[in-house]
């Protein structure tokens, strides 16, 4: 999972890195690994800093005030289909036929026909295994047909239309072309959320491209507008332009954006995650009265585990008349934990990540809530320190069904026998994770939770739980396939771990810990000159 962001100012006499990272900082929880910020600023030229590691600690006011320019992208990145090399850091650049810029939220399938393509018929290198990189190269493909020295929208257009036609799987993207503004687009199943707003400045008007919309939100931006799945958006100083670049497909957004990923603040597709998660708990709590009253289960308490499953919680423990107790105290600067590198770092951050409250626990039945079971490395270790400060019998409750199937579309889920659910009934599933008894929401439960804050949308993606990929094209060689590069990507960020956070050098041969292209993180222009990028030298280059 990542996070995309574009900002085009109406004066291109404001920088726009200082809006642009904060905004990086409202969306890390879509990435903690690698981040990064590339602008662009007079007669076209980009300015970068990218690097791994999170928004605070890559951007500080020297590196922030060395990113000159009116607009620019950012990303935050976790890995899902290349590697956790530096050099995969994003947004990603190059600088034929144009200068262009390029960010990516998603997975593609079909990776290995797209990068022979490359190799014998478009014949442009690509240089990590990132198939964002491979993205930017078949757009750049696609616009280098033009012939054309200075490009209009309708090329943009028609190039996007074109790489739609190629490429297969999630993606939401975010590109900017130098001198001349920023593009967004998605894919036609609309799996990954992307939306831009509106703000006035001066005679004109700022636009915001985002994942979600907390970050319009938080820089004063409004009219939020999802980008429709297949659409190109087209942002320059002088106005915007949108197109449907993809023929219709199925809408089916990933419905594990609401279960987890998305914060609750956010509105994606008209739909409110807090909403969302509201119900989900409401509809969780019918589940949960029928399976406690057959078992003959009395619960005492309704806990949730921090901080997604909250808003569920409360209003199952609501529907319930059952008391709502804070029995987890979260420690919020440790990361996610099923994207943590390996079983025994995930076991140990567990227990840095949460204590358990002895009092809220001690002689009690507990009902834990939590979002979803993946692993159950998680909901194992909570379970177990519940009992270790008391409780009788702890029973989990989760907001998902049981997760058996691997996500494909760019939320880094394991192999499937590294999920706990997979080839289980509900009963072993207790068992695996030391739970006396686990309940999980049913999955038409968990769809009309979400649909009935926006019927125009009658399906989401599910694969998670259903096997059944909304594009097609995933099949058991390719999911074979896709554990194997997690495996060796887990092998990688061990190894980087065991080495004290060092690199192998890449193809060029750059040093371990060291970006392939442009050096650590520090904010320099791209081409190390006060020349131009690619082909552009003025604002109004394209026509």
């Amino acid at each position: 999972m990542c996070g995309i962001l574009g900002l085009l100012l109406n004066d291109p006499s404001i920088d726009a890195a200082p809006e642009i990272v904060e905004g990086l900082s409202l969306l890390q929880h879509r990435g903690q690994d690698a981040c990064g910020v590339i602008t662009c600023g007079y007669k076209g030229r980009f300015y970068q800093c990218k690097a791994n590691g999170m928004v605070r600690d890559i951007f500080d006011a020297n590196s922030i005030s060395r990113l000159a320019g009116g607009m620019g992208v950012g990303h935050v990145r976790y890995p899902t289909a290349g590697s956790f090399n530096n050099a995969e850091a994003q947004p990603f650049y190059v600088n034929s036929p144009y200068g262009i810029v390029f960010a990516h939220n998603g997975n593609l399938i079909n990776t290995e026909s797209l990068m022979q393509f490359m190799d014998h018929t478009a014949h442009r290198h690509i240089n990590t295994a990132s198939d964002s990189e491979l993205l930017l190269n078949i757009f750049a493909y696609n616009l280098q047909q033009t012939g054309k020295f200075r490009i209009n929208e309708e090329d943009i257009f028609t190039a996007i239309g074109g790489m739609m036609k190629q490429i297969k799987g999630a993606y939401a993207c975010v590109a900017m072309l130098a001198g001349f503004g920023i593009i967004a687009f998605r894919d036609p199943n609309g799996i990954r959320p992307v939306g831009l707003a509106t703000r006035p400045s001066g005679s004109g008007l700022d636009y915001i491209i985002a994942s979600e919309s907390v970050v319009a939100d938080a820089g004063g931006f409004t009219d939020w507008q999802d980008v429709k799945p297949g659409e190109a958006v087209i942002i320059t100083r002088n106005g915007i332009s949108r197109r449907q670049t993809a023929p219709p497909a199925t809408f089916a957004p990933d419905i594990f954006e609401y279960v987890y990923f998305a914060r609750p603040d956010s509105v994606m597709d008209g739909i409110s995650v807090y909403r969302s998660r509201m119900a989900m708990g409401d509809a969780l709590a019918d589940k949960v009265a029928a399976v406690l009253k057959a078992a003959d289960i009395k619960v005492d308490v309704v806990i949730p585990v921090p901080d997604t499953s909250r808003v569920a919680a409360l209003n199952l423990a609501q529907k319930l008349q059952l008391p709502y107790r804070e029995g987890f105290i979260k420690n919020r600067y440790v990361g996610r934990t099923f994207i943590m590198p390996g079983q025994q770092m995930r076991k140990k951050n567990v227990r840095r990540k949460l204590n358990a409250m002895a009092l809220e626990f001690v002689d009690k039945n507990v009902l834990i809530v939590d979002d979803s079971i993946v692993r159950g490395t998680t909901s194992k270790e909570i379970i177990q320190m519940a009992k270790d400060v008391g409780a009788k019998k702890v029973i989990v409750a989760s907001c998902a069904p049981p997760i058996r199937y691997p996500n494909v579309y760019g939320i880094d889920m394991p192999s499937r026998k590294e999920l706990v659910a997979h080839a289980k009934d509900d009963a072993a599933i207790a068992e695996a994770i030391g739970a006396d008894l686990v309940i999980f929401q049913t999955l038409p439960d968990l769809v009309n939770s979400v649909r009935q804050l926006n019927t125009d949308i009658k399906t989401f993606d599910c694969s998670v739980f259903t096997g059944e990929y909304v594009t097609g094209g995933v099949d058991e060689e390719y999911l074979a396939h896709l554990e194997g590069l997690r495996s060796d990507n887990l092998r990688s960020k061990l190894s980087a771990l065991v080495n004290g956070g060092a690199a192998h050098a890449d193809v060029n041969g750059h040093p371990p810990g060291k970006d392939a292209s442009f050096g650590t993180g520090a904010s320099t222009p791209i081409n190390g000159s006060d020349d131009t990028v690619g082909l552009h030298n003025s604002w109004n280059t394209h026509s």
